[in-house]
């Protein structure tokens, strides 16, 4: 696959004479975050962070993501953390969109540019640099880490999209396929970030439910998507959340690909809230 593009914010402000209205959406089952929402009085800051502010796509928040939290973070020359997680439990994933982007992990550097994808696994020291000429953007995606006795911690994984086949789904010849980070059968992960291509036509073509949350980041072309019982219009920097069991489709109506950056959570039983974990007498 050539010619991947990467949609990034820019920040910046709307001009007084724009129209109020927009595509935002917060439901019980959806959101839909379009990138025009994505403005500088929108972002935050973070402690031991320098140089740096963040969009918050997703939060763990009642009534919202509930598995994982998301930002596109946005690092001037020179920026970057020496303590960039404060939790000892969370796991994380880097995806590049702009720029370039500094990781050290045990020791030992990478260089992540447009489509860099990096896992950190829990209870890891690392720090994170800007040290070229430009802002770089990339996502975060944070989870806690649900360890399971008997099955290691993942390791650290460094790669980039171009390096990895995208796997066709069954029967679509190719319009319809995933690039995949992790093997889907390794047990020690519990969230997977993929990216999703529809190629100009292509459709899921039933009404998905099931168990996994999502965040959706649009890195590229128009569709329209089904959400619960909603059709939505969704281009490259718009984000989606989906709740576990929301119905989901897409028809990809655009003149060239649609892709986007996947979050799911997996590989693990569902809690049963007080009784998990305890014997039943």
């Amino acid at each position: 696959m050539t010619g991947r593009t990467y949609y990034a914010p820019n920040g910046g402000l709307p001009p007084q004479t724009q129209l109020l209205t927009d595509r935002a959406m917060f439901t019980e089952a959806y959101a839909v975050i379009p990138k025009g929402v994505m403005s500088d009085i929108v972002t935050s800051y973070l402690p031991f962070w320098e140089n740096t502010r963040l969009w918050v796509l997703s939060r763990p928040l009642s009534g919202f993501a509930e598995t994982f939290s998301q930002y596109i973070m946005e690092v001037a020359p020179g920026g970057g953390s020496d303590r960039p997680e404060p939790d000892s439990g969370a796991e994380g994933v880097l995806f590049v969109t702009q720029g370039e982007l500094t990781v050290t992990l045990a020791g030992r550097r990478q260089v992540l540019k447009p489509g860099g994808y990096g896992f950190i696994p829990p209870g890891s020291r690392w720090a994170i640099r800007n040290e070229a000429g430009e802002p770089v953007r990339f996502h975060w995606i944070r989870k806690a880490y649900e360890e399971v006795e008997g099955i290691a911690f993942p390791e650290p994984i460094f790669a980039h999209e171009a390096e990895i086949e995208p796997f066709p789904m069954p029967g679509t010849e190719g319009r319809w396929a995933t690039t995949r980070f992790v093997d889907p059968a390794d047990m020690r992960h519990d969230m997977h970030v993929t990216i999703v291509t529809l190629e100009p036509g292509a459709v899921i073509p039933f009404a998905e439910t099931h168990v996994m949350e999502h965040g959706l980041y649009v890195l590229e072309g128009k569709a329209v998507y089904r959400l619960n019982q909603d059709w939505v219009e969704v281009e490259a920097g718009d984000y989606m959340w989906l709740r576990a069991f929301c119905p989901q489709a897409c028809y990809a109506g655009g003149p060239g690909r649609f892709r986007y950056l996947l979050y799911k959570d997996v590989n693990r039983h569902a809690k049963l809230g007080s009784t998990f974990g305890k014997t039943a007498r």
